[in-house]
């Protein structure tokens, strides 16, 4: 993620008439149109699935990372539980050892024609997650073993005489935050922010919205939210209007990026107040002021390129900022003929914040629409360079191979490996509990006879050596395509992938 595109996208903003921000109030009177019902049964299986290898490669053992601290936001569930990138850092790392590959266990649930990108866990360790189709996005719960759904609730509506591209638009419905008290507060397509609480009993109940419609323009749209360490709500627009919420009064506060500059990506935050955002143009730091009014702390441009790359979705970075430690923050820019990971250095009163700038993966074909991952003293990235959505890999095709793991230290960066493996969209996750890094993968078929199976494969990475250890086939055919869907790890180490048609769920036997 950086990102992860429901399948459906998200709804493009209808032109809405503007209210005044206020506290949070009741659930309106107006009712969305109910999710259609779904049963969760298996995502459907194709017999093509004999004609490729189901397992290869061996397990691996165990062999976890020491990370540096990540301190936990207050206004947060427990880290690897709250946001779809893990934590306040947006770090895509996870404690909690992920599979090893010992005799895998694979169960799936179909949910239509609606992927559930976004997840969290709550306080019973449940599925809560933000699920967008056709006909728009709802939050759903969902049970963490049968991937069941427990109980549903809308919360935008798509118009699909007005909407844009669903595959593309992010507007309104890809992220969502959830805290300490199982609350989830998701954006919508008509610029606000919801409130819905998750019952001990699963249910959802909706405790408030807060309208943002004055502060947004009417050909504008709410892209991502996230509490800073003192509670207030960052909100970012895809035009670059960038606000702060008080959740106790309403009070809403906002800025404006430089004009031209789009924010596309999901954003981070640390214990210092500081709030990490990319835009196609640059990397900012912002802090609210002693009236909670976002201020641009800092400002670093990038090199954004020539082109829209295929496998991007704007001309630009396609990372959400990662934090690592107390002084590193990295993204990629879009440059050719190498794309780069910088990594600048976030501390106050630092004069040259570019630490280091580390060429990567293909010559003019090497993009990442998805977050770095942290992990030890490093930084992964992962190739989706000629990923366009899900006709771009039917029939074999697939998109361009590669990974890399960036070590960064005080002198400045190198390549630790590179990786040959095939992973057009998946937001990777890294295990420090085990040292693997998860991605989701389409290798090519190398027997002529197979060349047109679309074959999809949860792979494990050794994080150290770069080495591929085991893969696990999950299915041929579309409806396994995960679709820029981020992978998650359970709090009990299961691993969970959200496809085009529903959510796979594997781990140990």
């Amino acid at each position: 993620m950086r990102r992860s595109l429901l399948f459906a996208g998200a709804v493009m903003l209808a032109a809405a008439l503007a209210a005044p921000a206020h506290a949070a109030t009741p659930k309106p009177e107006v009712t969305l149109p109910p999710i259609p019902a779904i049963s969760g049964l298996p995502i459907p299986s194709l017999p093509t699935d004999l004609l490729v290898p189901k397992f290869t490669g061996a397990p691996a053992t165990a062999n976890p990372i020491v990370h540096p601290p990540i301190p936990q936001n207050p206004w947060l569930s427990p880290d690897g539980t709250n946001t779809m990138h893990n934590d306040s850092y947006a770090s895509d790392a996870y404690q909690v050892s992920g599979p090893l590959g010992q005799n895998l266990k694979v169960r799936s649930a179909s949910y239509g024609v609606r992927e559930c990108a976004t997840v969290a866990f709550d306080s019973h360790d449940r599925i809560v997650g933000l699920c967008g189709g056709l006909e728009g996005f709802g939050m759903m719960v969902i049970d963490p073993v049968t991937l069941k759904p427990i109980s549903e609730m809308r919360t935008s509506a798509r118009n699909l005489l007005t909407s844009a591209n669903p595959f593309t638009d992010i507007c309104g419905g890809t992220y969502f935050f959830l805290d300490g008290d199982d609350v989830a507060y998701p954006t919508t397509a008509k610029k606000s922010v919801l409130k819905i609480k998750v019952e001990d009993n699963g249910r959802l109940t909706q405790l408030g919205e807060w309208s943002l419609a004055a502060k947004v323009a009417a050909d504008d749209c709410l892209i991502a939210t996230m509490p800073d360490y003192d509670g207030r709500i960052w909100f970012f627009t895809q035009q670059g209007t960038v606000g702060t919420l008080d959740r106790t009064t309403g009070a809403v506060q906002t800025t404006q990026l430089p004009a031209g500059e789009e924010v596309t990506n999901s954003v981070s935050t640390d214990e210092t107040g500081g709030m990490y955002v990319v835009s196609t143009h640059a990397l900012y730091r912002l802090d609210a002021n002693t009236g909670g009014v976002p201020e641009v702390t800092w400002r670093e441009t990038y090199d954004r390129g020539t082109r829209l790359k295929p496998g991007n979705l704007s001309q630009g970075s396609g990372t959400t900022p990662t934090l690592l430690g107390d002084r590193w923050v990295a993204i990629n820019d879009n440059a050719d003929p190498k794309t780069n990971v910088l990594v600048y250095d976030r501390r106050e009163g630092v004069a040259d914040r570019l630490h280091c700038t580390q060429p990567v993966l293909a010559d003019n074909a090497g993009t990442t629409d998805n977050s770095l991952v942290a992990a030890g003293n490093s930084f992964i990235i992962e190739n989706n360079y000629g990923y366009g959505g899900p006709l771009t890999t039917l029939l074999g095709q697939t998109s361009t191979p590669g990974l890399a793991r960036v070590i960064v230290d005080d002198e400045g960066c190198q390549v630790a490996w590179t990786n040959n493996e095939i992973a057009p969209s998946s937001v990777a996750k890294a295990s420090l509990g085990n040292g693997l890094l998860y991605a989701y993968t389409k290798p090519k078929q190398a027997d002529p006879l197979k060349n047109t199976l679309d074959a999809w494969y949860f792979t494990a990475i050794d994080i150290r050596t770069g080495q591929t250890k085991w893969s696990r086939l999950m299915g041929t055919g579309i409806q396994w395509n995960n679709h820029y869907a981020a992978i998650y790890l359970g709090p009990d180490g299961a691993a969970y992938i959200a496809t085009l048609a529903g959510l796979i769920r594997i781990t140990d036997g």
